[in-house]
């Protein structure tokens, strides 16, 4: 017996359901292009074109700092989008929050470097950084929304699937253009000016991300909310409500899938190129390999999680992904490209049995009033202290012992106190009976 709430009972159609899952996917894919394609630039290009006077160590740390950042930035993007998204509709603001993700990436392809303007290069680069975070704030919560909330009966999970398969496809893209381009310019070419191009292209995926995403109706549970009278004038207010220790469980549960995600996205390529001298190329074809095993398997697990309950199957994620992180970098270190191949695989197996239901379990902590708001809040926050901070510190334990001894211990901390969270907020929150943020049956919103 699944534990996910009852459906919305808001009698959309199946086509509308699917045409809504696929605007959602479509345009977190875009976003998530964006965002990881700032990510393997820093790692990999950023810190000898903008911070060219420091050594290749600090210029690293410098580089992840202005990933960071946009980390930073997310959960202020959550704030507003979640405020409007409460008030005003889904659709509009991630529409809006797919114009500014798409305006920062963009202009990010056209900063001058540090030795045509010097100190003002890193600057713009990090104020477009924020623009970037901004946008993305608004996106993950918004998105997994709206495609749940046009989901038929018994297919929550399913359906907020969807938007985080975003994640992977985002990451697929990114480095099949990233390759592309390097490959086409050559290295010396690529590092000099041509990694400028897989940026500039977000203008053009932009534009047709939103084609697709204006062709999607309102969220029928956010219509269902105004024809109730039930928009609220500060909605975050309203979301606490839920409960702190409801809220800081939650927050925990969902914190080491954004920790192992971006080191094992972001961190593993400075690593895997500088310190144990794999080839670029190697690194970035495995970590896509990875992305596409953890697109693929998505749907299966939020299946799964729709037939027998999300709860089990996050515990037992939870558990693999701490188990793996003991043996990541050992798998890493032997230099044998088949052991770092199943290292990098091994992520993409297991990071989705979690990723993907994390977002529907975050919307279901809240009411459907206050779900933008309050789903916002946690996802931004477990963003910035799990996976914004995740580079600058693995980075930060390497250079102060050099070894990686350090940040497996790390990840492994991080995954035990999620998974205490996560089996905490099970059992504080009944398995049986509706969740707060589920919706009403279809027979009492037909006698209001």
């Amino acid at each position: 017996m699944s534990n996910s709430p009852p459906a919305d009972g808001t009698g959309t159609g199946r086509t509308a359901a699917g045409r809504t899952a696929v605007a959602t996917l479509a345009g977190t894919t875009l976003e998530w292009y964006d965002f990881f394609l700032y990510g393997t630039a820093a790692a990999l290009i950023f810190d000898k074109q903008f911070f060219p006077s420091l050594s290749p160590g600090a210029g690293t740390l410098a580089a992840f700092s202005t990933f960071a950042v946009g980390f930073v930035a997310r959960p202020l993007g959550g704030l507003v989008f979640g405020h409007f998204g409460d008030r005003i509709g889904r659709k509009a603001t991630l529409v809006v929050s797919l114009l500014l993700m798409g305006v920062g990436s963009t202009l990010i392809g056209a900063v001058p470097n540090y030795d045509a303007i010097g100190f003002w290069a890193p600057v713009l680069l990090v104020l477009l950084r924020v623009v970037q975070g901004i946008g993305l704030g608004g996106e993950g919560a918004g998105a997994t929304l709206m495609s749940m909330e046009h989901a038929p009966a018994g297919k929550r999970n399913l359906y907020a699937g969807f938007p985080q398969m975003g994640t992977p496809a985002g990451l697929v893209l990114a480095n099949v253009v990233f390759l592309t381009t390097n490959s086409v310019a050559g290295d010396a070419t690529f590092t000099s000016w041509a990694w400028r191009i897989p940026f500039l292209l977000s203008f053009v995926l932009v534009a047709v991300g939103l084609l697709v995403r204006l062709r999607v109706t309102e969220s029928p549970s956010f219509n269902r909310a105004v024809e109730q009278d039930e928009v609220v004038r500060f909605p975050l207010a309203e979301a606490l409500r839920v409960g702190y220790r409801r809220l800081g469980l939650t927050l925990l549960a969902v914190v080491a899938n954004s920790a192992v995600a971006y080191v094992f996205l972001v961190f593993t390529l400075s690593y895997g190129t500088k310190e144990l001298d794999y080839k670029k190329k190697f690194l970035i074809l495995g970590v896509t390999a990875a992305s596409v095993i953890w697109f693929a398997t998505i749907p299966f697990w939020t299946k799964v999680a729709d037939r027998y309950g999300r709860r089990t199957m996050f515990v037992g994620g939870s558990v693999a992904i701490l188990a793996w992180c003991v043996a990541f970098f050992p798998l890493l270190n032997t230099n044998r490209s088949l052991l770092a191949l199943l290292a990098l695989v091994g992520m993409g197996v297991i990071i989705p049995v979690t990723h993907c239901v994390q977002g529907a379990i975050i919307a279901d902590t809240f009411p459907i009033h206050v779900r933008y708001s309050g789903s916002s809040l946690i996802l931004q926050l477990g963003a910035i202290l799990g996976g914004g901070l995740a580079p600058l510190i693995s980075t930060a334990l390497l250079d102060a012992s050099g070894s990686s001894t350090g940040v497996t211990w790390y990840l492994v901390g991080v995954c035990a106190l999620s998974l205490a969270g996560a089996v905490a907020l099970f059992r504080l929150v009944p398995e049986k009976g509706p969740e707060p943020a589920a919706e009403p049956p279809a027979q009492a919103v037909a006698r209001t």
